[in-house]
C-alpha cells in the first residue's frame, strides 16, 4: 500500500503546483495535438494510475511512453470515427464504465481504498473515466469497420504458418472433451430448511440490534465481501445473481431483507445506497451443509450409474438426460462446454481442479467413479466424468491446429491493415508532441516530425 502511494504521489507532481498562501491547485498542460484533438497530461496520468491499479509493475516511465502512444494512436481512430459520424449507445458506455469499475473496486479491495489511489470521490472517478471509455469504444468501432471485410484463404493460412520461424511455432497445449452427469447431495432440501433457519435467526439478531457487519464477517461464506462487513460495492443489475438482484433493488435504504435463496446458496441483503441503476449491498451468505452420509449416498448412486453405463445398459447420453442436474450438459448427452466460449474442446489445465485431477489419469471412454466437488458457483456437487477426446501437447502444425493457425493468421492480417492504416493516418495528420515526450521510443516512428 505504501509503495502504490508513492508511485501515485510521483505521478500527480506532474500536475502540481503550489502558491505562495501555500494552498495547492492543479493545473494542466497539452502533450500532443493530433489533428483536432489533444492529448493532455492528465489524461496520460489517469491512464498510467489504471495501469498500476491493475497490476502493471513495469518502470512507470516505460508505462507512460506506451501509454502516450497509445492514446496518440486512439486519437488517429477518433479522428476518423467523427468523420464518419460513429456514435456509441449511452447505454452501452454506461455498462462498460460499471464492469471497468467494479473491476477496479475488486482489485483495490473497496470503493474506500479506490478513492485513496485516485485521490478522487467514486462520482469524480465516474466523471473521468467515462470520456475515456468512450473515447475507447469509438476508436474499437472504427477498427471493427476497418476489419469487418477482411477474410483469410487457406493459402494464407499456410504461407503465414510457413512464415513463422521454427523456434516460434506455437505449443498448442493439451485439450480434452468430457462428457459429466451431475447430481445434487440426497437430502439437500433438509440442509436447506437448515440454512434457511441459521439465515433467519442471525436476520433476528440484526433486527434486534446487532450489527449486520460484524455477522457478515462471523458468518457468511463470501470470503471477499465478508472481510468487508458483507459489502460488495456498487454494482448494476446485469453482473448480480437475477433474485439477488431483484431483491436488493426491491428494498429501501438500510432495509434487511427476507432470507433469499440464489444460485450460489441463502443470503440475506441490506441495501446500503442506491444511485440510478446501481446499487451497493452488503449480505451475508451461507451455501447447505452437506453431511459424510449424503456423500456417502450420492456417490454410490453414481457409482451405480457408471456400472450400468460401462455394461452398456445405459448409454451416457440417456443417463445424463435421466439422472442430470447440470443444466448445461444435460440436453447435450452430458458433454461439458465452456462458460465463457462454449467449446466443447478445453485446455485441461482450465479445468476445475477436482476434474483436473481425475481427467489427466484418464483413459479415451473410461468413465470415472463419483466424486465430490464444489460447482462453477461454489456450491457442493457430485459428478461423473466420461473423457471422450484427448490431444497431447504439440507443436502447432496445419493437420491438427487448421482452426487455430487460422484465428492467429487472421489476426495477423487484421494487425497489418491496422498498420497500414496508422501509417497512412499519421502522414496526412497534424501531430505535435511535448518535449517531454519526444525520447520515448515509439513503436510507430512517423509521430516525430
Amino acid at each position: 500500500m505504501k509503495i502504490l502511494n508513492r508511485i501515485i504521489i510521483s505521478l500527480f507532481t506532474f500536475v502540481l503546483v503550489t502558491t505562495t498562501s501555500n494552498s495547492q491547485y492543479i493545473i494542466d498542460e497539452v502533450s500532443a495535438i493530433v489533428g483536432d484533438e489533444t492529448v493532455f497530461l492528465s489524461d496520460v496520468e489517469n491512464m498510467v494510475l489504471q495501469q498500476i491499479t491493475m497490476g502493471d509493475n513495469r518502470p512507470i516511465e516505460r508505462i507512460r511512453c506506451e501509454v502516450f502512444e497509445d492514446l496518440m494512436v486512439q486519437l488517429l481512430f477518433l479522428d476518423q470515427a467523427r468523420l464518419d459520424s460513429i456514435e456509441i449507445s449511452s447505454d452501452d458506455i454506461n455498462r462498460m464504465l460499471d464492469e471497468r469499475l467494479n473491476d477496479f473496486v475488486l482489485r483495490a479491495g473497496s470503493e474506500e481504498n479506490l478513492e485513496g489511489y485516485f485521490r478522487k470521490s467514486m462520482v469524480e472517478i465516474r466523471r473521468d473515466l467515462r470520456p475515456m471509455m468512450e473515447n475507447q469504444q469509438l476508436a474499437a468501432q472504427v477498427q471493427n469497420n476497418l476489419a469487418m471485410d477482411i477474410t483469410i484463404t487457406p493459402e494464407e493460412v499456410k504461407g503465414y504458418y510457413e512464415s513463422i520461424p521454427p523456434e516460434n511455432i506455437p505449443l498448442v497445449p493439451a485439450h480434452v472433451e468430457i462428457s459429466i452427469i451431475q447430481i445434487n447431495p440426497p437430502g439437500l432440501e433438509q440442509s436447506k430448511l437448515e440454512t434457511r433457519q441459521q439465515l433467519l435467526n442471525l436476520r433476528r439478531r440484526i433486527i434486534e440490534g446487532e450489527s449486520f457487519r460484524a455477522l457478515a464477517v462471523l458468518y457468511s461464506e463470501d470470503e471477499q465481501s465478508a472481510a468487508n462487513g458483507g459489502e460488495i460495492g456498487f454494482q448494476v443489475r446485469g453482473n448480480l445473481d437475477r433474485v439477488y438482484a431483484d431483491e436488493a433493488f426491491s428494498l429501501k435504504e438500510n432495509q434487511v431483507s427476507k432470507v433469499i435463496e440464489s444460485e450460489f446458496g441463502f443470503h440475506i441483503i441490506e441495501l446500503i445506497e442506491r444511485k440510478g441503476d446501481m446499487v451497493n449491498t452488503r449480505h451475508i451468505l451461507i451455501k447447505p451443509k452437506i453431511k459424510p452420509e449424503q456423500a456417502i449416498e450420492a456417490k454410490n448412486r453414481l457409482d451405480s450409474i457408471a456400472d450400468l453405463i460401462r455394461s452398456d445398459s445405459l448409454s451416457f447420453k440417456n443417463a445424463a438426460l435421466m439422472y442430470s442436474t447440470h443444466r448445461d450438459s444435460r440436453m447435450n448427452g452430458g458433454v461439458y462446454v465452456t462458460s465463457d466460449t462454449r467449446e466443447s474442446l478445453i485446455e485441461i489445465d482450465r479445468l476445475q481442479r477436482e476434474m483436473y485431477l481425475i481427467v489427466r489419469d484418464m483413459n479415451i471412454n473410461e468413465i470415472s467413479d463419483g466424486f465430490q466437488m464444489k460447482d462453477e458457483t461454489g456450491n457442493t456437487v457430485f459428478r461423473i466424468i466420461k473423457l471422450n477426446k484427448q490431444t497431447e501437447p504439440h507443436v502447432a502444425n496445419l493437420k491438427e491446429d487448421y482452426n487455430y493457425l487460422q484465428e492467429l493468421a487472421l489476426a495477423n492480417k487484421r494487425a497489418g491493415v491496422y498498420q497500414d492504416w496508422i501509417k497512412e493516418k499519421m502522414e496526412m495528420t497534424y501531430i505535435k508532441i511535448s518535449d517531454k515526450f519526444r525520447t520515448c521510443n515509439f513503436r510507430n516512428k512517423g509521430w516525430l516530425k
